[in-house]
């Protein structure tokens, strides 16, 4: 006996009623956070779970058509297997800035996000109902049948839709004024919707032609003093967890002994490496940064190189986003290069050859760029030594929803009690060379990282919605003896002050005194045009909004 044959529409309302139901556990609990169920609410709730498949069902019609059904349906489910897992699990929402952020990372940190939880997922979510979908016989009828099916489910459905939002208005009236954003989380129309406005930004018209700017830049001569600055780009650190800032531990020990100078007032440009690590050297703030007009312009790094300093990018991440491209860039993740591997390569072995470096370059200026590994989540546990396990018990896995918050917590502070050793190496390497340069380090983080705050795990939140443990992010100044110590009080009698990424292209040019049009005092740190302005910033500035310059400047 034949089995019946189903119709398209058959499996395009099952496979939209499936994924409601299964795929949207984050989203359903973050409504219900707001709406908990109740009597009172429970017709509300029952129309936003039949209005999420009606979405559903009017993105399937619009994209399947006779064999394309099948096939798409099919990745439709294991891609939002896939993007459940990470909502569910570190409540991650994939917008544009994630995407990128994605296609950017490198593959061994994609492998640190895997444990056997995602194949759970991606076999109940993904591949049983798809071998469903694909072994259910489907009949195809001619064009025109199959039209009239298709406008017919359309028209029901979106008239299912407007009855619900008119019968529970005053519901909906509420639900899209206070918490649209919550429409965010659905799946995986969000993030079908996302992909399609980064593939629009990232592929229309030709390629941007790059545009040379700092074209004038020069150091004035003659320049008695040779710079040698290390600039350490850290990962995923947030300021709250560094006993510097007042946090309760002691993860500082080794800087606490050094005359630093700790900013604890810092708003990061995004809350991803694709994007805060190109925006920190930007010359375009964050209001107005974007990645593809960035690639296609001049960085700090290739104003420095035209004013003629010697610039040496060394990496111990997945890459410099594109910020090294026209310097000297080593790649320190692989035991090749690195002589501190066991088995992961550590932070520590990008100073190994350095001094031959510098010997290399017996004249000019000097900056080195330390790119870290640092915090780099979820699998802390990896990111340090085991001598550098001083807060106990940790978490021994990259699925942190299996540890307790104090695991993840003390796993996470033992990750900045090694980039404390490692920053006070970077000092005790540059008091070497105090009698020859004038040595500095700069260390700030690209972005923060949420602990469980909220359900919240990991980074790359939009950042209007972003938590502040995502965007505070530590600033740590160390000066040599070639500095003048009053200049030095008075950038420590500002550390409390907000500051952010905005500053840190006209500080790096400041720090070597590169004279250009596009260096803008009032935005340098170690610039006395900051200090004076830093009073009315703070009156103006709360502590997640970064500068708003072009404001500010109005009432200069």
């Amino acid at each position: 006996m034949m089995k019946k044959a189903a119709s398209n529409i058959t499996l395009i309302i099952g496979v939209a009623l499936y994924l409601a139901a299964l795929a949207n556990l984050t989203f359903f609990r973050k409504l219900l956070d707001i709406y908990p169920l109740s009597l009172e609410h429970l017709p509300f709730l029952i129309s936003v779970f039949i209005g999420l498949v009606i979405v559903l069902i009017l993105l399937f019609s619009a994209l399947c058509h006779q064999w394309l059904v099948k096939p798409i349906l099919i990745a439709a489910l294991l891609l939002s297997s896939v993007l459940a897992y990470f909502m569910d699990q570190y409540g991650i929402l994939v917008d544009e800035t994630m995407i990128e952020n994605s296609l950017k990372t490198d593959p061994r940190e994609v492998a640190d996000l895997f444990n056997p939880l995602l194949l759970v997922y991606i076999l109940f979510i993904g591949i049983l109902p798809g071998l469903i979908v694909a072994k259910i016989p489907v009949a195809y009828p001619g064009h025109w049948k199959e039209t009239t099916a298709r406008l017919k489910l359309v028209a029901a459905s979106l008239a299912l839709f407007v009855a619900m939002i008119w019968s529970l208005s005053d519901y909906y009236a509420s639900f899209f004024r206070a918490h649209k954003k919550l429409t965010m989380f659905t799946n995986p129309t969000f993030a079908l919707y996302s992909a399609g406005v980064y593939a629009s930004r990232s592929f229309h018209g030709n390629a941007l032609a790059f545009q040379e700017i700092g074209n004038d830049a020069h150091i004035p001569q003659p320049d008695p003093d040779r710079e040698l600055i290390i600039f350490v780009v850290g990962e995923t650190a947030r300021a709250a967890n560094f006993s510097l800032n007042g946090y309760h531990r002691l993860t500082n020990p080794r800087l606490a002994q050094e005359k630093v100078i700790s900013f604890s007032n810092v708003s990061s440009c995004g809350t991803s490496t694709a994007v805060s690590v190109p925006c920190m050297f930007s010359i375009d703030g964050r209001r107005t940064f974007d990645s593809k007009i960035s690639a296609a312009k001049s960085n700090a790094l290739d104003i420095l190189k035209k004013a003629g300093v010697n610039i040496l990018w060394r990496d111990n991440n997945s890459s410099s986003k594109g910020v090294a491209d026209r310097v000297r860039y080593e790649d320190f993740r692989f035991p090749s290069r690195n002589p501190v591997c066991d088995p992961e390569c550590r932070d520590i072995g990008m100073l190994a050859g350095l001094d031959d470096y510098i010997a290399a370059h017996p004249t000019g200026d000097i900056l080195i760029v330390l790119h870290q590994m640092g915090s780099h989540g979820p699998a802390y546990y990896k990111r340090y030594p085991k001598r550098f396990k001083v807060f106990t018990p940790t978490c021994e896995t990259n699925k942190l929803s299996d540890c307790s918050r104090e695991e993840v917590v003390n796993t996470y502070d033992n990750t900045i009690l090694y980039t404390d050793y490692f920053l006070a190496e970077v000092i005790r390497f540059l008091k070497r060379y105090d009698e020859s340069f004038k040595t500095a380090m700069i260390y700030v983080s690209d972005h923060g990282e949420s602990l469980g705050e909220k359900g919240l795990y990991l980074h790359g939140y939009p950042y209007f919605l972003a938590p502040k443990e995502q965007t505070h992010v530590p600033l740590i100044m160390w000066f040599g003896q070639g500095y003048d110590p009053e200049a030095l009080r008075k950038i420590s009698d500002i550390r409390n002050r907000p500051v952010s990424h905005d500053n840190l292209f006209s500080t790096l040019l400041g720090l070597f005194g590169v004279r250009t049009k596009v260096y803008d005092p009032k935005l340098d740190l170690l610039n006395p045009s900051f200090h004076d302005g830093a009073d009315k910033m703070r009156r103006r500035i709360t502590q997640r909004e970064p500068i708003d310059h072009d404001e500010e400047r109005k009432y200069e």
